[in-house]
């Protein structure tokens, strides 16, 4: 069974659309979905979790159907959003209560672990928390019912390089029995090349890429060339090309590179600005 079943997803809005959006993430997994501002992340994620009702296609979550049986998936899967969705007025001990109320499967020992590792003031009102004590509160709510699935939205926005990586090995130790799956968006590029085994790439609502991390690797490098020599290469091998007085930097697959020019490995922020900047 797939944590993530995507197909043929479709939402027309006033002035932007998804469109033919299909993905799928294996159980045991993480991805990270990689877009500019305004590119349709949150808004998929939010067709994904039935909060924007869909104009076509499927999802399912953990091999269910989100639009009829989200109700139970609800309770295996964690959410953490962009903006913490809790009441201002409550603090960190009142967000636990109502919780263990709402999910079954409540872990208020693990809950409490968490918010003592990320240092959080459990008596404070959310109203007087930073914006990266409101995120770390909504990843440890989100880690304490059990879920087998969790899904950010920029979850890693507004925290320091040190807590980011904590988080970044939290969300490790959570797949590492090959039973539990996530789904990450993130502006923040080198924290999904760190932790992800998928990468998808959208842009303007529409899903450009979707492939195994290591086999970006594998399948793609940067080459610096003359422009002649880029016009030699098959144009379909070339994914994105950035032209300048010295020559020519681009990004192709390996196999369409010449013997007498060098590869050099890709990063993944690269290929995605290169894609993007290619189809527009």
């Amino acid at each position: 069974m797939n944590a993530i079943e995507i197909k043929g997803l479709n939402k027309a809005l006033r002035d932007f659309e998804i469109k033919d959006f299909s993905l799928t993430l294996p159980t045991g997994y993480v991805l990270g979905l990689i877009g500019e501002n305004g590119a349709g992340k949150s808004t998929t994620i939010k067709l994904i979790l039935d909060l924007m009702k869909k104009d076509s296609g499927s999802v399912k979550l953990l091999g269910r159907d989100c639009e009829k049986e989200m109700t139970l998936v609800k309770e295996d899967i964690g959410v953490v959003f962009d903006e913490c969705c809790f009441p201002a007025e409550f603090n960190a001990k009142k967000v636990g209560r109502m919780l263990s109320s709402v999910f079954r499967n409540w872990d208020n020992n693990k809950y409490e672990e968490l918010l003592g590792r990320f240092e959080l003031p459990v008596k404070k009102n959310i109203a007087k928390y930073s914006r990266g004590m409101k995120m770390k509160l909504s990843i440890a709510a989100a880690l304490s019912h059990n879920a087998r699935l969790l899904i950010l939205d920029e979850a890693t926005s507004g925290l320091d390089p040190v807590v980011r990586d904590e988080i970044t090995d939290i969300l490790l130790d959570f797949v590492s029995d090959g039973e539990h799956s996530i789904l990450i968006s993130s502006h923040i590029v080198s924290d999904l090349e760190k932790m992800c085994d998928y990468i998808a790439f959208i842009h303007k609502g529409r899903l450009m890429l979707s492939e195994e991390k290591d086999k970006l690797y594998e399948d793609y490098c940067v080459i610096h060339c003359t422009e002649k020599e880029l016009d030699q290469i098959e144009k379909e091998a070339v994914i994105g090309k950035k032209l300048g007085t010295l020559g020519a930097e681009a990004i192709v697959l390996k196999s369409a590179v010449p013997s007498d020019i060098k590869p050099y490995p890709i990063d993944i922020e690269k290929l995605f600005i290169f894609m993007v900047k290619e189809r527009e």
